[in-house]
């Protein structure tokens, strides 16, 4: 299978807008109740958990770092990727990424990666537990694991790998009336994947993709 031809995500038509839905309430992202929720899960199921794929090669296991910054005002930290990378080049993606052998688990690959990516270090971060595993369509197996951490981080981002790195008010991700549908055909095959545009200044953070769908999974688990 052929890797997808080179387009601009934003010009897709926007197909629908989960208006319908109701957002998170803001009393669910204090400390206490995300803690409690992860410590008492609901029964809930993952709405994306594939995309179609579109590099021909075996699965890698991979994982990121969900990672909420409690501010007074809980946001999520976010990074957009170099130019250069291999794949997902440009696209904005939480910190993460393959799982190495010496990795003991989808945390510890998470945490090693948030450390050499943006500089994170474990000591700003509480690991409240992980969401199901999303596909990408590059052939990731991707863990996402949530954290809360701490406003008093320092991040000191790896030019290599990330161009920037930014915060959007957790509200704001967890209101589904941000969250857009989009459709797109190639050779007669039809895929549909979601955006979540925030305007953070002058900068249009297009939220989309593996990353978005990991985002409206956990907006299920927070809304079951």
């Amino acid at each position: 299978m052929s890797q997808l031809p080179l387009f601009d995500p934003q010009k897709i038509a926007v197909t629908r807008v989960d208006h319908h839905l109701a957002p998170v309430p803001r009393h669910a992202f204090t400390a206490q109740a995300l803690q409690a929720r992860f410590a008492h899960p609901p029964v809930w199921q993952p709405e994306l958990v594939r995309e179609r794929k579109f590099l021909d090669r075996a699965p890698a296991q991979a994982a990121v770092l969900l990672a909420l910054v409690m501010r007074d005002e809980p946001t999520v930290l976010l990074t957009q990727r170099t130019a250069h990378m291999s794949t997902h080049s440009g696209q904005i993606a939480f910190a993460g990424g393959k799982c190495d052998p010496e990795d003991q688990d989808a945390t510890a690959t998470a945490l090693r990666e948030a450390q050499e990516e943006v500089g994170l270090d474990a000591r700003h971060i509480q690991v409240l537990g992980t969401l199901p595993e999303y596909m990408t369509g590059s052939a990731f197996l991707v863990t996402p694991v949530v954290a809360l951490v701490s406003p008093d981080m320092h991040l000191q981002s790896n030019p290599d790998e990330v161009a920037d790195t930014f915060e959007v008010p957790l509200a704001f991700l967890m209101n589904p009336a941000h969250h857009r549908w989009h459709t797109f055909e190639h050779d007669g095959v039809r895929r549909e994947w979601l955006s979540m545009p925030y305007q953070d200044g002058p900068h249009l953070r297009f939220i989309w993709g593996a990353t978005a769908g990991m985002l409206r999974n956990f907006y299920r688990f927070m809304s079951a």
